[in-house]
């Protein structure tokens, strides 16, 4: 019996006339779909003779054997046809320069801010982390300046009502931590403090790092010595430092530290004003209307503070004189460090 039934035996043209992927399949459909010409003379064997049904069967067999022979290297040709052409139009020029994949590194001040911390961890203080938004009774009330008081002027606040702010320093997690922990307490308190201005040397947001200790017997000699390390760790060995009288309302006595400049080393120059001298941090004994406010009786411990800001800190250390130019995401800027 002649397989020529239906025109089955024009597919090798039907196959290479396809050009396209698309094509093809449909010409796989035309012959080996549910209705297909082959498929069709498959479901014919059933009418014949058992004697015919074996051998047209062996035929059609070997004639599809034969078309999925035929329609798998067309579509190879057709596949590597298609990669050629997505070569030729997407090709890469091996003649161009790489992509400088250069690796990233720490913000200045993300580096200031861990060296600064490894320092006061080293000497046995542990980290309190507290609120951004905080209540005025932390951030001022309990720090010995009322809601009269003239020290307010001091810090120009962000605030978001009568009673929740934008904390202006990290004083607050001080508070918290004598609130709820009994002396001895050795901490330090890191972290993103927000007041109203913006100029060369201060922006609306900046770095804290403030620190508490109170235990028995606790001296101005303690705390002199604990920041008189800290200097000559962060700095160098030889840094001189001198405290000069001030006033803060939440200490008693006060005092500013000043360290000999870093760029002239105390000779006299711009950046110290021919002072010879920085200002560097804040610092001073709790006032005991602190510890009144936090229960902690004044005539058992006693305890000191200080506050620096690390922005400061590392305008210092890398001899920036513009704390913008963190904040200017310049890579050229930021990648000197």
């Amino acid at each position: 019996m002649s397989l020529d039934l239906e025109g089955t035996n024009t597919f090798e043209k039907d196959i290479e006339h396809a050009q396209s992927l698309e094509e093809l399949n449909n010409v796989r459909v035309r012959y080996l779909g549910k209705k297909g010409l082959i498929t069709n003379l498959n479901k014919g064997l059933k009418n014949l003779p058992e004697n015919e049904r074996i051998e047209r069967g062996r035929q059609l067999q070997e004639l599809r054997s034969r078309f999925e022979s035929i329609l798998l290297a067309r579509e190879r040709e057709l596949k590597r046809a298609n990669l050629e052409k997505i070569l030729k139009n997407e090709q890469i020029d091996i003649t161009l320069p790489g992509f400088p994949f250069v690796a990233g590194s720490l913000h200045p001040i993300t580096q200031s801010y861990y060296k600064i911390i490894n320092i006061f961890t080293s000497m046995g203080f542990e980290i309190a982390l507290g609120p951004e938004v905080e209540r005025d009774f932390y951030n001022f009330e309990s720090l010995n300046i009322p809601k009269d008081h003239p020290a307010r002027d001091m810090q120009d606040t962000f605030y978001i009502n009568d009673e929740m702010l934008l904390r202006t320093h990290t004083s607050p997690v001080q508070i918290r931590t004598m609130l709820e922990q009994k002396p001895p307490i050795k901490i330090i308190a890191p972290g993103k403090v927000y007041r109203c201005d913006s100029d060369v040397s201060h922006t609306p947001m900046f770095h804290q790092v403030e620190g508490l200790l109170v235990d028995r017997d606790i001296k101005l000699s303690n705390l002199k010595a604990i920041l008189t390390l800290f200097i000559k760790r962060l700095f160098e060995e030889n840094t001189k430092l001198r405290f000069r009288p001030s006033y803060f309302p939440f200490t008693e006595p006060s005092a500013e530290v000043d360290i000999s400049c870093v760029v002239c080393k105390g000779k006299g120059c711009r950046v110290c004003g021919f002072s010879g001298w920085l200002e560097i941090l804040g610092c001073g004994m709790v006032h005991p209307n602190v510890f009144k406010a936090v229960n902690i009786d004044n005539t058992v411990y006693t305890g000191f503070a200080f506050g620096l800001g690390i922005e400061r800190i590392t305008m210092l250390l890398y001899g920036v004189d513009d704390i913008r130019l963190f904040y200017e995401n310049n890579i050229n800027f930021l990648g000197q460090f």
